[in-house]
């Protein structure tokens, strides 16, 4: 019974969300009064195939991530976000662990940059959420697992998706590394950080020498600029500023490109072409 009332929930809230205010471009007839299945399948990151099972309640024990991204998804109030975790059988995540939680205030706020590329962070540097032309440039909505994860993708992986000299990328790696550091420490009981240090030591020596460093990384100017390759648009330079929630302990990185510039021209191409490449692959 509760699966079902979990799935109600779901497709009530998924009813009045009105498409226009998550990003979703509007165009011809629509017989869905909010989102279509399919868009909010998208928006949280889970196949549709899943979301059908779960409105219909074929689907029992959805993740504590599922949950937070469909809550996320749906811009649930603080009371709706702890009724859907009840309806799934959990207790929404305390503040001992670190929370995912993007609060309707900081969504509303990413909603209306939707020109400027970001990607939104948790503590641990899990990717949780981005916007469309973030994903346009970065191909981020691919990316799965750990390779979502920012300190792994810096150390271990592919590597950041902006094109950095070495001494660009060494900074870069202290500071996030370093910032791990912090969120151990503030979040002691979370299995998670734990589990993601230990996959981190096991998998790179320079993730431990940074991880056992006594010394913080000094914070310079010039990582703020940043050039991207693309294959069609060429060499773009960007401005990367992150911000952090304090109170729900997030990092949002948007990237901006001065107005008027060839970079900004640069961007938009990037952009358009980048989404283009995105929906045919859908």
């Amino acid at each position: 019974m509760a699966d079902v009332e979990f799935g109600r929930a779901v497709r009530r809230w998924r009813d009045r969300v009105a498409p226009e205010t998550v990003g979703v471009p509007v165009g011809g007839r629509r017989r869905a009064r909010g989102l279509r299945r399919e868009e909010l399948a998208g928006l949280a990151g889970i196949s549709v195939d899943y979301l059908t099972r779960l409105e219909q309640g074929r689907a029992t024990s959805p993740s504590t991530q599922v949950v937070e991204a469909l809550a996320r998804a749906l811009r649930l109030a603080d009371q709706e976000r702890e009724l859907l975790f009840r309806l799934a059988g959990q207790a929404a995540p305390g503040r001992e662990l670190v929370p995912s939680r993007i609060p309707p205030s900081v969504q509303r706020l990413l909603d209306r940059l939707s020109g400027n590329p970001i990607a939104v962070y948790d503590a641990l540097w899990n990717l949780i959420d981005t916007n469309a032309a973030y994903d346009a440039l970065s191909g981020a909505s691919a990316w799965r697992g750990i390779e979502r994860n920012a300190v792994w993708r810096n150390i271990v992986g592919p590597g950041p998706i902006a094109t950095l000299s070495p001494e660009e990328l060494a900074d870069q790696q202290a500071g996030i590394v370093a910032d791990l550091r912090l969120t151990a420490a503030k979040y002691p009981g979370d299995p998670r950080v734990q589990k993601l240090v230990a996959e981190l030591r096991r998998r790179s020596p320079l993730f431990g020498e940074l991880w056992t460093s006594a010394e913080l990384p000094s914070h310079e100017e010039r990582s703020r600029h940043k050039f991207l390759e693309h294959p069609e648009a060429g060499r773009i330079g960007l401005d990367c500023d992150t911000f952090i929630v304090a109170g729900d302990d997030l990092r949002i990185m948007i990237y901006s490109a001065e107005p008027g510039t060839e970079d900004a021209e640069r961007l938009a191409l990037a952009i358009v072409l980048g989404t283009q490449t995105l929906a045919s692959e859908r």
